[in-house]
């Protein structure tokens, strides 16, 4: 496969999930926010947060209200990251490589960008509503089922996979971070209300909590990092997320289990490890907070290491 092919896939798939998880991340909080009191002090500010772009927003919007962080996120063409820009980048990338996606994959990742497209034209924040953000949701469910449907599982098909998964582990880390950032700290440890919404929130964002209950049963803190980190079943874990990318890096090198082919195969293989031989009191031994910031970085360098391997274009040594 072409480098340039398996970028586009590669990308494709990851402004695709990144938009979706946004999607979630807008949706919960505006529920959130409809609590009385005030059990969140501020259910707006951790959105931004959790995009690593506070001083973006901060610089054009000031200070974070509904309507600012939702236009932010959601219609605002010149923010890279908004939903309607990662829809209209994943199609570029979609269109780019037509011949190597199946019709059913183009009609629905186009789908999802006439709507968002019109969305950007004719909505404002107000308009933006539970339904919106739903078929947004819909919309790249409907195209992650067509994909496995339709396209075959060869090369192709797991670097839109690893596309996925390496961008779900690093939005569940994210959020993760920002939502627990100084729970042992909490002024009212002792406040039940806030504590049950709090963690409560944190697993509708990446909808887990049917999921939890079912293995875990109460709202605990350190169950729910747990489950969100470590769990092997649940598909939006950050452990279930590398096991799976790494399991498709190894069918297409054709690598054993325990070794390696590439850098980045090697380095996938070792931040997965980690997290199978890690329990959560490991975790949480030192601080949660410097834990996630280190797997943050070491999955960026998974990232590089992808394009240094697949994507980039060798250099080219002249003679001389």
């Amino acid at each position: 496969m072409l480098s340039r092919v398996a970028d586009c896939l590669y990308w494709m798939s990851r402004y695709i999930e990144r938009a979706e998880n946004l999607a979630r991340f807008v949706d919960v909080n505006q529920t959130v926010a409809l609590e009385p009191g005030d059990v969140i002090d501020d259910p707006w500010a951790p959105l931004i947060l959790t995009t690593g772009d506070w001083a973006l927003f901060a610089e054009r919007y000031g200070q974070t209200t509904r309507e600012s962080v939702l236009r932010f996120l959601t219609l605002d063409t010149e923010y890279p990251n908004s939903i309607v820009s990662c829809t209209r980048a994943a199609r570029e990338n979609a269109r780019t490589v037509r011949e190597s996606i199946s019709t059913p994959m183009w009609e629905e990742i186009n789908k999802l960008y006439l709507l968002l497209n019109r969305a950007a034209r004719e909505l404002s924040p107000e308009d933006l509503t539970y339904d919106f953000y739903n078929q947004i949701k819909l919309g790249s469910q409907l195209f992650i089922g067509v994909t496995d449907g339709t396209l075959s599982h060869g090369e192709g098909w797991h670097f839109v996979r690893i596309g996925r998964l390496i961008e779900r582990a690093d939005k569940t880390s994210r959020i993760l971070d920002v939502k627990t950032y100084g729970w042992e700290q909490q002024p009212n440890p002792g406040d039940v209300q806030r504590t049950v919404v709090q963690w409560t929130a944190l697993l509708n964002s990446v909808s887990a909590l049917e999921m939890y209950r079912k293995v875990h049963g109460r709202i605990r803190p350190s169950d729910v990092i747990q489950f969100l980190l470590l769990d092997r079943e649940f598909p939006r874990s950050i452990r279930y997320c590398l096991r799976y990318a790494e399991d498709s890096i190894r069918m297409m090198t054709g690598s054993t289990t325990g070794t390696f082919s590439n850098r980045a195969e090697q380095l996938l293989g070792r931040l997965s490890s980690g997290l199978d031989f890690t329990s959560i009191d490991d975790v949480l031994a030192d601080s949660l907070h410097t834990y996630i910031d280190t797997f943050q970085l070491n999955l960026n360098d998974v990232a590089a290491a992808l394009c240094d391997c697949y994507f980039a274009p060798p250099a080219i040594e002249l003679i001389k």
